[in-house]
């Protein structure tokens, strides 16, 4: 498993990060930790996780589900210095302190719930999940309109939470923070303020990024690598649609979309002959259309990190296959015509 320097973080990570939305939810905590165990056993030291966490779906009885499964994990493993753990704090319009927007008391408050439930004494990259003044992520690009947030008004807020992010850097609480579905506008006003302030500078961008989803390809690749913003890059699998395991309208028992039905709204018109497309892409190269696809995320030209998450072992050992598979100049040539031809499917 290759390690990369996380940007200008200072944390040096495994190449992929595991993702554990699924644990307390999809996955019993026996199963979390045995997902937890492989992940080590191959070099996946990086993980991420979030106070609102288990999803599919969040409730409010679940929440926090997730950061005690890794808790109890490191209680009984130990080796907390092995692993570069990342959490988020929520924002407004979530279970998790409904209608709340982040602030420094909130995010306070959050890191120390998260710092009990890991039953650690540090978070290596603590992220913002949500902007205050909302995004255009999660298909929400389709209707996006800029609010005209007070330009003042941001700027107070975002000196504010960077201003708690140092005082938790110096209590050793945190170690690095990024951002989460967030614009290139606001990446750029964080970047500014902590640079002009002498404040601690968001170190990464954790948005969605896959085959059939790469809104991050122009302004933000170009931001990505000129600020050396790494992304981590959420759902590389289209919530499983890459694995072909959806064709055909087939459900399976137990997967995703037998908890969302429309994968958050991923499932359109054209999203299944996009997968088809890049499923043929495999099968004529012999790859295995999820180690292709995780793979795909790790040739760009701007540093990226897939979050592999999974519901069973067998599945997970899938996808860490992808770790040190290149890409040919032939499989991303066809890759490249059959996202001309399929672009944006949802």
């Amino acid at each position: 498993m290759q390690t990369l320097r996380l940007g200008k973080t200072g944390l040096t990570v495994s190449e992929l990060c595991l993702g554990t939305m699924t644990w307390g939810s999809q996955n019993t905590e026996a199963e979390g930790h045995a997902q937890a165990d492989a992940a080590v056993d191959r070099g996946i030291t990086f993980w991420d996780t979030a106070e609102m966490y288990p999803t599919n779906p969040v409730k409010a009885e679940t929440v926090g589900g997730t950061e005690a499964i890794i808790g109890t994990w490191l209680a009984s493993r130990g080796g907390r210095e092995r692993l570069q753990i990342a959490t988020k704090i929520t924002g407004k319009g979530a279970i998790v302190r409904p209608g709340q927007p982040i602030t420094g008391a909130t995010m306070r408050a959050a890191v120390e719930g998260s710092l009990r439930r890991l039953q650690t004494d540090y978070i290596d990259l603590y992220q913002l999940h949500w902007p205050n003044r909302g995004s255009y992520h999660f298909r929400q690009m389709w209707t996006y309109a800029p609010t005209g947030t007070d330009k003042a008004t941001e700027t107070a807020h975002m000196v504010e939470v960077l201003t708690t992010a140092q005082a938790l850097v110096a209590e050793g609480k945190v170690r690095a923070i990024g951002l989460s579905n967030e614009s290139v506008w606001g990446a750029a006003r964080w970047l500014h303020l902590a640079e002009t302030l002498g404040l601690p500078a968001m170190g990464t961008v954790q948005n969605e990024y896959s085959l059939l989803c790469r809104q991050f390809d122009t302004d933000w690749a170009e931001f990505s690598v000129a600020e050396d913003m790494p992304l981590l890059a959420f759902s590389p699998l289209a919530c499983g649609l890459l694995s072909g395991k959806y064709a055909g309208g087939v459900v399976p028992e137990g997967t995703r979309r037998s908890f969302t039905p429309d994968l958050g709204g991923r499932m359109t018109a054209r999203v299944l002959p996009a997968v088809a497309a890049c499923l043929d892409v495999a099968a004529r190269h012999g790859l295995d259309p999820c180690q292709m696809a995780i793979a795909f995320c790790r040739s760009r030209p701007f540093t990226t990190i897939p979050i592999i998450g999974a519901t069973t072992l067998a599945q997970l050992e899938v996808n860490m296959g992808a770790a040190g598979l290149v890409l040919g100049a032939e499989v991303l040539a066809d890759i490249a015509q059959t996202h001309r031809a399929c672009p944006a499917p949802y």
